[in-house]
């Protein structure tokens, strides 16, 4: 099934996270190369700037590994995602989350409910990226902040030829190896092939309402950690 296929599915995509979650952490781990664990998800986490106090949506949040990490610095998280497999896989692992089955493109909280949303590598999986960036500035107090790490646009030409060749080659290769279904995989690279590079995306978050809209590439442009406030 294409990601064209699966987009138009939204039950297909939650089952096909449902299949990978066990080994969803271990295989990301491994086809990043220790990037994400060791570089990416820090950088995200330096631009959250979590406190005690500071409630936070971590939006697709999976297995919650990245929710540790924000309720280790003392803020209030709420951990939601679309997979109900994902979230059972966290809750064995990490009893302690406040974990919640949730849709982005409808989001069961009340306006002005979190300090700050964010979400890490699941914002090109929704079926209609506007409408998800609308609910999250719902959802964000007047002031508060978003915060998505994704996928990006390498900004040296050669880089990203290599770089796309990679996912659509390698990293099947590589979940066939240490995946529960590596066919997901396929459509996970796919998708980053088809997502906007940092200035468009930059735009479409803007016209959702968002407002001092900014960016900042990770390894010369392999991810990047968009920023913007909800106007006051």
């Amino acid at each position: 099934m294409t990601r064209a296929d699966l987009t138009k599915q939204p039950e297909a995509v939650a089952a096909m996270f449902d299949n990978v979650a066990e080994g969803y952490d271990r295989t990301n781990a491994v086809a990043t190369m220790g990037l994400e664990k060791l570089y990416w998800r820090p950088q995200a986490l330096a631009a959250i700037a979590p406190r005690r106090g500071m409630r936070i949506l971590d939006l697709a949040a999976g297995t919650g590994a990245s929710s540790v990490k924000l309720r280790a610095a003392g803020a209030e998280v709420v951990s939601c995602d679309f997979s109900v497999g994902m979230l059972r896989v966290g809750k064995r692992r990490n009893p302690e989350l406040d974990l919640i089955a949730g849709d982005a493109l409808r989001l069961p909280f009340a306006d002005e409910s979190f300090d700050v949303v964010t979400i890490s590598w699941a914002l090109r999986n929704v079926n209609d990226v506007t409408l998800a960036l609308r609910e999250m500035l719902r959802v964000t107090r007047p002031g508060g902040r978003l915060v998505v790490l994704e996928n990006s646009h390498p900004t040296w030409k050669p880089f990203r030829i290599g770089y796309l060749e990679y996912m659509m080659r390698a990293v099947p290769v590589v979940a066939k190896a240490v995946s529960t279904n590596p066919e997901a995989y396929e459509y996970l690279a796919e998708s980053v092939r088809a997502w906007p590079a940092q200035a468009p995306l930059a735009e479409l978050i803007a016209r959702s309402g968002w407002s001092k809209v900014e960016w900042r590439n990770l390894t010369n442009g392999l991810v990047a950690v968009h920023r913007a406030v909800k106007p006051v």
